[in-house]
């Protein structure tokens, strides 16, 4: 049974006190599930420490393992990779079912794109209606083949190139998982394929193809960047130390922020300044957000964040801002509805495509809370106050709006309730334990 067919596990927030304590929140989504491949695409062992144990990562896993490298868990979070070399994959036995998760599917048609195999790929019921098309027009141009369902959506088979086409590539939209695949597609291609994008994204697969030992050269262009890499060469094993999810970090961190009282701080976050968008954000709202003890780890910057209660202020995000920042506008919208003032968040296009249409989901989550609000074709505008809470938010199996909203009930005047909230493992398995641990009243909503 699939977690889209199973019963619904609906939670309730309702309001806390003070948040207080230290944690840890688990090892960065992107950075996990890039572990996995280029391990498995390396001569050799990789050894992983840190990675992220949750659904969508497992997947990825399961991935690697039916392409043919060899996975193995060896203790809690440690994980060793046996790869079979660039091109080295071989056509899996049965089909690849990714779940919930849209960066490992789209991930791995990269990898797939230039390899002479053919795979079936599919994932759930949310996962199904999630637009392919944008990954899959780059890929067909290097040579792949793809059988997809209407609309170029799971399921789809797809038949990699025997031999790939090196292409110079224009983003149409910023996408980190579009020229992550792209990228990855090239490393069996000959010559040098490049990639340009309009604005810079999240960087970690250029930054871990380049510890890996692949030939890529990054030249920045105005806002954007154009990312060339050269094929046909061999990636070298290398130790992987994943520090925790930003992504992640979020929700206790806005949490603490709108929770009087509050002083918690959140160890190991990494900083890559492509993923700070919200730490920047929430700082020109008047967020008091200390960094402490910064670092470099396994080539990413990283420290711990001192977080506590502050009286925000509404500002205007700017559009610009929003590859750094795109997987936390729904934590971000429950901050500024307990803001003084407007908040305006510009250029959200990208939000309509990830586990659900976020910006819908969002908007209607607001609105069942009589949180006062404006949207358009990519722009949200939220007035503060003091929630009021009170309703049921469809989390349409979208992760970050459960934990968003369950968030906005710890301030709101009367409880909040998601109507399910069994995704949050396939990012944040330990999401209400730690966050009870710091103080919050979150639990599985009492049925009769």
């Amino acid at each position: 049974m699939t977690m889209s067919e199973g019963p619904k596990i609906p939670l309730r927030a309702a309001r806390s006190a003070n948040l207080a304590g230290r944690i840890s929140v688990p090892g960065d989504k992107s950075i996990s599930h890039r572990s996995l491949m280029l391990g498995a695409l390396t001569v050799g062992e990789t050894i992983i420490d840190g990675l992220l144990e949750a659904g969508d990562v497992l997947g990825t896993a399961d991935a690697m393992r039916a392409l043919g490298a060899q996975v193995e868990r060896k203790g809690q979070g440690n994980w060793h990779v046996h790869g079979v070399g660039v091109g080295g994959f071989s056509s899996p036995t049965g089909g690849i079912d990714f779940g919930n998760s849209g960066t490992g599917v789209r991930l791995c048609m990269g990898l797939i794109a230039t390899t002479p195999i053919e795979a079936r790929l599919t994932g759930d019921g949310s996962l199904c209606k999630r637009p392919m098309g944008r990954v899959i027009a780059p890929l067909e141009q290097m040579g792949a083949r793809f059988a997809a369902a209407e609309g170029g959506r799971l399921p789809l088979t797809e038949t990699g190139a025997k031999r790939g086409i090196p292409i110079i590539y224009s983003l149409p939209v910023a996408s980190a998982q579009v020229k992550s695949a792209v990228l990855l597609a090239a490393l069996n291609t000959p010559g040098v394929t490049s990639v340009i994008e309009p604005v810079k994204t999240r960087d970690h697969t250029e930054r871990m193809l380049s510890a890996f030992g692949a030939k890529i050269d990054v030249q920045d262009e105005g806002v954007g960047r154009r990312i060339s890499i050269e094929g046909y060469h061999e990636l070298t094993p290398q130790p992987i130390s994943v520090p925790a999810d930003p992504s992640s970090a979020a929700f206790p961190l806005v949490a603490a922020l709108i929770t009087e009282g509050s002083d918690i701080v959140l160890e190991n976050v990494m900083l890559n300044p492509t993923r700070t968008g919200l730490l920047l954000t929430l700082q020109e709202m008047g967020g008091d957000i200390i960094v402490l003890n910064e670092r470099v780890a396994g080539g990413e910057a990283v420290g711990d964040l001192r977080v506590r209660s502050s009286r925000l202020t509404g500002v205007t995000v700017p559009a610009d801002r929003a590859a750094s920042m795109i997987d936390e506008y729904p934590v971000l919208a429950v901050a500024a509805a307990c803001a003084e003032g407007r908040t305006e968040m510009l250029g959200l296009d990208e939000l309509k495509v990830k586990e659900s249409d976020r910006l819908a989901a969002i908007v209607a989550g607001l609105g069942v809370n009589g949180i006062a609000h404006e949207s358009g074709e990519n722009w949200l505008v939220v007035e503060g106050g003091v929630p009021r809470g009170g309703g049921t938010v469809e989390t349409h199996m979208d992760h970050r709006i459960a934990m968003a909203f369950l968030v906005l009930g710890l301030v709101s005047r009367e409880p909040v309730t998601v109507d399910d909230g069994r995704m949050i493992a396939t990012s944040f398995p330990t999401f209400v334990s730690l966050m009870t641990g710091l103080g919050a009243d979150i639990g599985e909503l009492a049925t009769a």
